[in-house]
């Protein structure tokens, strides 16, 4: 079978991903997966059976949707958000973050220590120690930061085997936080809304009527949006003040969100969440499993290193979560924060009809981006 290259024919392909997962999450047994967690399945499937591209071969096309169009669909999702319903959210989100973070690092120590690290991965094991705080903290920008510091991308096969496995846990911790608070919620009959979430019903319908003037009012302001705010970055960082684009275009969603006129126009949930649906079928295609056949018993250590980190991660922030009675969905948010980074989180807000997560989780994924670093680096100096 050729791999797909075209970018027409990819972005129809993705689409037409996109079509059948919601086709199914509506009208077959499927619905209780839900068209997200369809969407990445799907894409993960077609991509390593080889009809369109995976990581290893990843079309520009993937880049751009990864540059433009998911910025794009968090700033068309923002346009509904009221910050009033924002207050109620920030400390408990802030705080699930922090054990997110909390377990990530314990989860490296015990991983370290229980396969050995030293052993299985050569003398810059500890740099890989860092690398996977730093990702699972505040995603892949800390990743390549504590990478590249201690030259592990000039070892071929030790840096391409991260690459790999964090790229398949990424997508795999994206279908757990998905899974995890439905089978939880059914399993306990759980079907009233936490105190800090506001009524669904409120948010749960957008009129059908979207006219021309509405989307071509929509495009011009999330166009306009992202251009600004990769501008006023670029600004920012040439003066030393580095301002990453996703708050800055975050900032002028919620000004705009906030102006009668722009709260009238339809289609901007259903604009983001097509955006954010290509977002994580890029996400599926990246998980290549073959990929980890290439480096033997190498990707076997890794695969089991991270799965370590990743499961005490996990029974960190929805263990001890739990324990101070934070609901299921916000703890999956703020997890979904720290693996992942924003887009994910926000991909997780989306799917749950959470809008007043919305900015919460932007922020404690910006926090990420920085403290993963600093932890990172922590963590391999004090496992060297």
């Amino acid at each position: 079978m050729n791999v797909v290259t075209d970018p027409l024919i990819l972005l129809g392909i993705l689409a037409l991903v996109i079509v059948i997962s919601e086709w199914l999450a509506i009208n077959t047994a499927l619905k209780h997966l839900g068209t997200a967690l369809l969407v990445i399945i799907f894409a993960a499937v077609i991509a390593n059976v080889g009809l369109i591209p995976a990581a290893s071969l990843a079309p520009p096309l993937y880049g751009d949707i990864f540059s433009f169009i998911a910025p794009m669909a968090i700033f068309f999702l923002l346009l509904e958000v009221n910050l009033r319903d924002v207050r109620k959210a920030g400390l408990p989100m802030l705080f699930a973050f922090i054990l997110g973070s909390a377990g990530t690092v314990i989860g490296v120590l015990v991983a370290s220590l229980m396969i050995n690290s030293e052993a299985s991965f050569g003398e810059l094991y500890y740099a890989i120690n860092g690398m996977f705080t730093g990702t699972f903290i505040g995603g892949s920008i800390n990743f390549n930061a504590i990478a590249l510091s201690y030259e592990v991308t000039k070892e071929g096969a030790l840096y391409a085997g991260t690459v790999v496995v964090d790229n398949i846990y990424t997508m795999i911790w994206m279908l757990v936080t998905l899974a995890v608070p439905r089978l939880m919620m059914a399993a306990k009959n759980l079907t009233d809304v936490p105190d800090i979430s506001v009524p669904v019903e409120a948010t749960q319908t957008e009129d059908d009527r979207v006219s021309p003037w509405d989307l071509a009012i929509l495009m011009a302001l999330g166009c306009g949006g992202l251009a600004v705010s990769l501008a006023l970055a670029a600004w920012s960082k040439s003066l030393g003040i580095a301002i990453p684009t996703i708050l800055i275009i975050t900032s002028l969603a919620l000004v705009l969100a906030q102006l009668p006129f722009i709260n009238r126009l339809r289609g901007s949930r259903s604009v983001g969440l097509f955006g954010v649906y290509l977002f994580l079928a890029v996400i599926g295609a990246y998980a290549e499993f073959a990929a980890l056949v290439s480096i033997g018993k190498l990707a076997y250590m890794l695969a089991l290193f991270v799965g370590i980190i990743l499961t005490v991660h996990g029974l960190v922030v929805f263990g001890v979560g739990r324990l101070f009675k934070l609901d299921w969905e916000l703890l999956a948010i703020a997890s979904q924060a720290n693996v992942g980074g924003q887009t994910t989180a926000i991909a997780l807000c989306r799917t749950f009809n959470r809008p007043e997560l919305f900015l919460p989780a932007i922020l404690i994924g910006s926090l990420g981006s920085s403290l993963g670093t600093y932890l990172g680096f922590l963590v391999a100096s004090l496992t060297r």
